[in-house]
């Protein structure tokens, strides 16, 4: 019999019912701001959202229309768990140019990044478990690992981004299940690790037996600067690696990879086919055409140039427009910098009056897993806004912190 909420027998106590691992689960912040900021006055820079109006939509359009015509049984049926091998075979050769050669067959196909998070969580992380990241960390990251009631082993940053020499320290320590890095333009600081502290990275992974779990979402989106090989070059047999091509395509098609050593691939399909058996076959073939036909080169240069010039003009505007003692890094690609306000501005505190000045962020503190740092900075997405609106949107900022001042 079912019960309704207006049932005369009263409602369920569904509280008595849920699994314990669900008091570690809370919505995304990120995601409860974009909420807020649906209007269309306000201007904001709170996610981590590519701009729409240079998608490739007709490119798309014409992949689908293709598909259909010519794959219509293959794109419409159920698939293998790890994923359009055609896509697969593209990533592995892509991947080439970094001197790194993994098979097609480590390489699987999940349903966004977000998805590759946690499927490492559930094959890596029991109650309790140990790992490293760096403070700040992504927002992401966290939500996945604490619904598995990980403990975060944390590494500050500097500059250049997770300080290496701390970690064997915390290695000495304890032992975590795996270190988590996003070594280019990271997610929320905006900082690259340099080739040097990657290498001293794997040196520690090997002395003591540990993986490392490379983050790399934005690799492709570098505005200054030469790329720097991926640590899952380095050291390929104990690097689990994260790609998307949320950033670089579009999210909505929701395609994510990771590549790793086989007996890992193993497990984290095994852990992919208890939650959803298969990422879409359509979307994996639209990428893939879009890709082999060059089209994604191209849009990832077009992107490249837009981002890079909407990064200069925040910076400019922070630069004319924000009170003294704010700073503020200069990342040389990615969605964000990572902006610092004067003492005793709190960014939470502030949050609301800047959305009454119709402008958003995200709080710096939704990126420290314990939520215990972070109140003088605030994540700004640059990617998204208009020139002007990037313009502007600053503006408005800069006022709001000088009002906070007074």
């Amino acid at each position: 019999m079912t019960i309704y909420a207006n049932s005369p027998d009263g409602p369920v106590n569904w509280e008595r019912l849920l699994a314990h691992r669900t008091q570690n689960m809370h919505g995304s912040a990120i995601r409860e701001l974009l909420k807020i900021t649906q209007e269309p006055s306000i201007i904001s820079f709170a996610g981590g959202l590519p701009a729409p109006e240079l998608f490739p939509v007709r490119e798309i359009e014409e992949a689908c229309h293709y598909i259909l015509r010519e794959q219509a049984k293959i794109a419409l049926q159920y698939s293998a768990t790890e994923g359009y091998r055609p896509l697969r075979e593209y990533l592995a050769d892509s991947m080439s140019k970094y001197g790194f050669t993994p098979s097609p067959d480590n390489i699987l196909i999940t349903t966004g990044s977000q998805q590759a998070l946690d499927l490492v969580g559930k094959t890596f992380i029991d109650p309790d478990s140990p790992i490293m990241t760096g403070l700040p960390t992504y927002l992401g990251a966290i939500q996945a690992w604490r619904a598995y009631e990980a403990r975060f082993l944390t590494v500050p940053l500097d500059k250049d981004g997770m300080i290496v020499d701390k970690v064997e320290e915390i290695v000495k320590q304890e032992i975590p299940r795996f270190i988590y890095v996003l070594p280019n333009f990271h997610n929320p600081a905006g900082t690259t690790l340099p080739e040097e502290r990657r290498r001293q990275l794997v040196e520690i992974a090997r002395k003591y037996d540990l993986i490392i779990l490379e983050d790399d979402p934005y690799g492709a989106l570098r505005y200054e600067g030469e790329d720097i090989l991926p640590i899952a070059s380095m050291a390929p047999e104990r690097t689990i690696y994260l790609g998307t091509f949320s950033k670089i395509l579009a999210p909505g098609l929701r395609i994510g990879y990771i590549v790793a050593p086989a007996e890992i691939i193993t497990r984290l399909v095994q852990g992919k086919q208890g939650a959803d058996l298969h990422s879409s076959t359509f979307d994996q073939m639209i990428a893939n055409d879009v890709a082999q036909r060059g089209i994604l080169k191209a849009h990832i240069k077009k992107i490249r140039d837009t981002y890079g010039k909407r990064r200069d003009l925040m910076i400019e505007a922070l630069e004319e427009f924000w009170p003294e003692g704010s700073n503020w890094t200069r990342p040389h690609g990615g969605l964000f910098l990572w902006a610092r306000v004067p003492h005793p501005l709190n960014t939470s505190d502030i949050f609301d009056k800047a959305v009454a000045n119709k402008v958003a962020y995200v709080p710096g503190c939704n990126f420290f897993p314990y939520g215990d740092g972070g109140f003088d900075a605030m994540r700004l997405n640059f990617s998204n806004a208009s020139e002007a609106n990037v313009v502007e949107g600053i503006h408005r900022l800069g006022k709001v912190l000088k009002e906070g001042l007074r």
